[in-house]
């Protein structure tokens, strides 16, 4: 079983324009969705529409809380998250023909007997991996992530930001930065394939068995134990990149699960990730054939 561990989940609210934002004017819209977000719940909904085993877990409080959780009902994602007293935070993306626009809330504070209660409800399932993924809450820090980390017998994966995973002391299965991140994490310049690969080696010296890295429209890169692989990215019409890093995490999961090689995991990771950006929002996509078309995608090892 893959437990996802989201501290910092949110509602994404994901709206979609068929005309630009002009200041002072209002932009009406019946193209709309919310979908429950947050890093580690995406790579839930993803591996459960890939047959993984998996158990959302984190925080969750307050109307926003609710309805979170109420949504992964809905997609009969299984889900165990510790009430707090702050409310969930709301993040907004709009979609116009003009670019893509974020806004992500901070969220409530977390202290450190909640951080207690999301460890003791990982050890009633007693998974195989853990995935922390997302911002950090207020109150929280890479000691909080070291701590989830080593709690249990579980490998732990995350996906954090890049002064985030610099920070981290524990020892860790895999990291998944995008090119910002590494960039951060490394303290390097990242502005192409042969760059990325020389940073995602360093990270991995770090205390990271394997890093994966995604890099956008240049695909994605794995550091491991004997080499480094790059995949490119699919070609495919790109409606909304929000949660094609999570999708590409999912698939390589999925894959290891499966105990495949790294080059078969990383080709899963970028033929998920394909399908996730050909859709608005962070809703989980038909991943039909999905198998199939990761055989399309060149592998190239350094």
């Amino acid at each position: 079983m893959i437990a996802s561990v989201t501290l910092n989940p949110a509602v994404d609210y994901t709206v979609e324009l068929s005309e630009p934002l002009t200041d002072g004017d209002v932009a009406r819209t019946d193209e709309h969705r919310y979908d429950a977000g947050g890093k580690g719940i995406n790579v839930s909904k993803y591996l459960v529409e890939l047959d993984v085993e998996t158990v959302a877990t984190g925080v969750a409080g307050g109307f926003l809380g609710r309805y979170l959780l109420e949504r992964l009902s809905r997609a009969a994602i299984d889900a165990d998250f510790v009430e707090i007293d702050g409310e969930t935070r709301l993040n907004a993306t709009v979609l116009g023909p003009d670019g893509e626009y974020k806004i992500n809330q901070n969220g409530p504070r977390i202290a450190a007997p909640t951080v207690g209660n999301v460890v003791e409800t990982l050890r009633k399932y007693d998974p195989d991996t853990i995935v922390i993924a997302g911002s950090l809450p207020v109150g929280a820090g890479p000691e909080t992530i070291d701590r989830v980390a080593e709690a249990g017998p579980w490998e732990t994966v995350v996906d954090v930001g890049g002064a985030t995973l610099a920070d981290l002391e524990a020892e860790y299965a895999l990291c998944k930065p995008n090119h910002e991140e590494l960039a951060a994490a490394t303290e390097r310049r990242v502005n192409d394939v042969r760059s990325a690969i020389a940073a995602a080696e360093e990270l991995r010296a770090a205390g990271f068995d394997r890093v994966v890295a995604s890099l956008g429209a240049e695909g994605a890169i794995m550091a491991a134990p004997d080499r480094t692989l790059h995949a490119p990215a699919a070609d495919v019409d790109v409606v909304d990149t929000v949660g094609a890093g999570d999708a590409l995490l999912a698939g390589v999961l999925a894959a290891r699960a499966r105990q495949e090689s790294d080059a078969a995991a990383l080709r899963s990771g970028v033929a998920v990730a394909s399908r996730v950006v050909s859709v608005s929002g962070t809703r989980a996509p038909s991943f039909a054939g999905v198998r199939d078309d990761r055989e399309s995608i060149a592998v190239s090892a350094y």
